[in-house]
């Protein structure tokens, strides 16, 4: 009995130390986020507070839920840790629903042979001895709800989770509150999708490739001029595909300045002259308008 509380006891000591380690993540997420680009720049800090606060109230519900779960597994002679685990991994809710449907019954000795036989059985599976009086007994397990402060837990994170996402969502679609506009010296936040999107930058070149996007999608990476007057930025760009009325504009921001130039049909690779710009960051952007299949890399040299 006391190995069995001490592998209980290392057990709940992993999940703490998991759940612990995964809301670090969380953070330290952030704060690289943060540090590697231009934070929060072009964004209501109401957005990302939102956003956190869900992230955090999600994770809270799933913690919640997988104890009351890894009691309740217990209870039934089941494998707690790999049902918490199926918690986290399926959601909170679908992974509950999924335990429901296939959680054990409880059991109980059998007075005969002391085999544990399931509350709803009449006979035991061992000796074949009738049992008698236990529908009482079933009534009263299947109605008792343990460890209810866990499952209290869970449904106020569920509802905090539910009001942040409300909240992110109002405030996202707030007017003024993201930054949408490719002209702007602030960070461009896009509120629709990219898809099959590879996008690295080493060694001052930018390449960038993707299937295709959302209407106006934008895709932005900061560069820096060091000579405005001997550099240009050097654009070698290919739309595989280009429906009627599509186009790729390529935006040169910089503080009040911004210039753009139409690159869906390139003959030959863009050489624009950076005269007019300053030495130091410049946001060099792609706005995607319906455009397909497109390859890119572009430098400033």
């Amino acid at each position: 009995m006391k190995m069995h509380n001490k592998t209980n006891t290392r057990k709940r000591r992993w999940l703490i130390w998991a759940a612990a380690i995964i809301i670090l993540f969380i953070f330290v997420r952030f704060a690289v986020f943060f540090a590697v680009s231009d934070g929060f720049s072009g964004i209501a800090i109401a957005v990302p507070l939102f956003l956190l606060g869900g992230i955090l109230f999600w994770l809270f519900m799933s913690v919640f839920f997988g104890a009351w779960v890894y009691q309740d597994c217990r209870k039934r002679g089941d494998d707690p840790v790999l049902w918490v685990i199926i918690i986290f991994l399926a959601t909170p809710m679908i992974g509950l629903l999924i335990y429901f449907l296939r959680r054990r019954d409880i059991k109980s000795p059998c007075p005969a042979c002391g085999h544990l036989v399931p509350l709803r059985a009449k006979y035991c599976e061992e000796c074949g001895a009738y049992i008698q009086n236990r529908e009482e007994t079933e009534n009263m397990e299947n109605k008792k709800m343990h460890h209810k402060r866990y499952i209290a837990g869970g449904m106020v994170s569920l509802v905090f989770m539910i009001v942040c996402l409300t909240g992110l969502i109002v405030s996202a679609s707030g007017a003024g509150n993201v930054n949408t506009d490719p002209s702007s010296d602030e960070r461009v936040w896009n509120l629709g999708v990219i898809q099959m999107s590879v996008s690295n930058y080493w060694d001052g070149v930018w390449n960038l490739s993707f299937k295709r996007a959302s209407d106006g999608f934008v895709e932005e990476r900061n560069m820096r001029i060091e000579d405005a007057e001997a550099q240009k930025l050097y654009a070698d760009i290919s739309c595989g595909t280009v429906p009627d009325g599509s186009s790729l504009i390529l935006w040169l921001v910089q503080g009040d300045k911004a210039e753009s130039v139409d690159v869906t049909d390139l003959s030959e690779p863009l050489e624009y002259p950076l005269e007019g710009f300053e030495e130091g960051k410049i946001h060099v952007r792609l706005q995607i308008n319906g455009v397909e299949d497109v390859t890119s890399e572009i430098t400033i040299q």
